[in-house]
């Protein structure tokens, strides 16, 4: 199965013209001792100023600036703290929850004293989020989050964007769920606060450059190098009891042969692929994917990517959902991502995949992230001045059979 996974990526990167460079026309540096060693944050600039100038014409600018400006945050509220008290706390800052507000706003409207019919269930937000952010243009700073009176950290500071795949994944109590890449934790713990996932078969969680996951009834997290943040997150913000009964684990598997250890398991997937994380990149050298030495390793995250969303689709029940995403701009990591995974798994496993509309979810939070409006398929939150989360893109899919 992994075998015919694997051929099919590679056979779909060369008709992306990711093929190997012909040996007449290869070039090698003689002299590599005496080139300019550029910092990776610069590399990666100039990368995003060839490619996304083109993907995004006139809009490229405005983008440009506002990752290269400070990232705006959102606290996102820990139900295992004391929810009600640090809610009030959160809100004498002048910050707003913005999931209740989109919700509330997103509701239709009664018509001649009828009540109003219900929206389709495809359209349901994962329940029991909270979510603060400060108003459009305001550039206020949440301050450290405080050890609570239970125990555990009050709330999570967190890019407000990466809330929305696992809203869109629309969790229902009972779900079986997996996350296949959890590093570094802060989706992960959302997915906690939901509350919705079935004991019997918990929760699976996996992490890494290579994302692992596995499951045994409980919430498991794998390891990878410098796995010490995904831990840190755990014993801040999830309680010592519910840790001591092996409800969360630490597990090491690989991710991408997920669709052959647990096949048609899982009511819904999140696949959270590792990616050149653009605003990591500009502002950090450490672990920077545009470092030199890890040339090979970037031009290879598209048939990463295609491997695990696969292996998360084939981990889905018939009728399971799974969300896509990644914090890039680029559209080789997100729609041509999605397009290919699907096209794989009809060709190999004659396995149909339907991209789901999220017109509706981009509307019932506009007023929050600023959206690409001419994504292929899924939605993308580009970074603005005024709304400075992201980039986030995220696709949902249901496995038809």
């Amino acid at each position: 199965m992994a075998a015919l996974v694997v051929r099919g990526v590679r056979d779909m990167l060369k008709r992306a013209d990711f093929a190997t460079v012909p040996r007449r026309h290869r070039h090698k540096k003689k002299w590599a001792t005496t080139e300019p060693k550029f910092p990776a944050t610069r590399l990666a600039l100039q990368n995003f100023d060839m490619t996304y100038s083109v993907q995004f014409g006139d809009l490229w600018p405005s983008i440009r600036v506002s990752l290269l400006s400070e990232q705006k945050y959102g606290a996102l509220v820990n139900n295992f703290a004391a929810q009600d008290h640090v809610s009030a706390e959160l809100e004498q800052l002048s910050a707003r929850d913005f999931v209740k507000e989109a919700i509330s706003h997103g509701e239709p409207e009664p018509e001649n004293g009828q009540t109003a019919a219900p929206s389709p269930a495809s359209w349901a937000c994962s329940p029991n989020l909270q979510c603060f952010t400060f108003a459009r243009g305001d550039v206020s700073c949440f301050p450290p989050a405080r050890l609570g009176s239970l125990g555990v950290m009050d709330y999570y500071l967190m890019d407000a964007a990466s809330l929305l795949p696992v809203l869109a994944l629309g969790l229902q109590p009972g779900d079986t769920v997996l996350d296949l890449c959890a590093a570094p934790g802060g989706k992960t713990l959302a997915l906690l606060q939901t509350s919705c996932c079935r004991k019997s078969e918990g929760w699976c969680l996996g992490q890494g450059k290579l994302p692992t996951s596995s499951c045994q009834g409980h919430t498991e997290y794998d390891e990878l190098p410098g796995p010490g943040r995904l831990q840190k997150v755990l014993h801040s913000y999830v309680p010592q009891d519910i840790r001591d009964k092996n409800r969360v684990r630490v597990t090491s598997w690989d991710g991408r042969k997920w669709g052959e250890l647990e096949g048609d398991t899982y009511d819904r997937v999140l696949v959270d692929v590792p990616c050149t994380t653009d605003r990591h990149s500009l502002h950090e050298e450490e672990n920077n994917i545009f470092q030199r030495s890890r040339k090979k390793e970037r031009q290879m995250l598209p048939m990463l990517q295609v491997q695990l969303l696969a292996a998360g689709l084939l981990a889905t029940k018939p009728g399971g959902h799974v969300v896509y995403s990644t914090c890039s701009l680029s559209h080789l990591q997100n729609e041509y991502v999605v397009q290919g995974a699907i096209e794989l798994l009809a060709s190999q496993y004659s396995m149909e995949v339907q991209v789901e509309g999220l017109t509706h979810f981009r509307k019932l939070f506009m007023d929050t992230f600023s959206f690409f409006p001419s994504c292929q398929v899924g939605e993308l939150v580009i970074p603005n001045l005024m709304a400075n989360f992201g980039p986030m893109y995220f696709c949902k899919m249901c496995r038809m059979t």
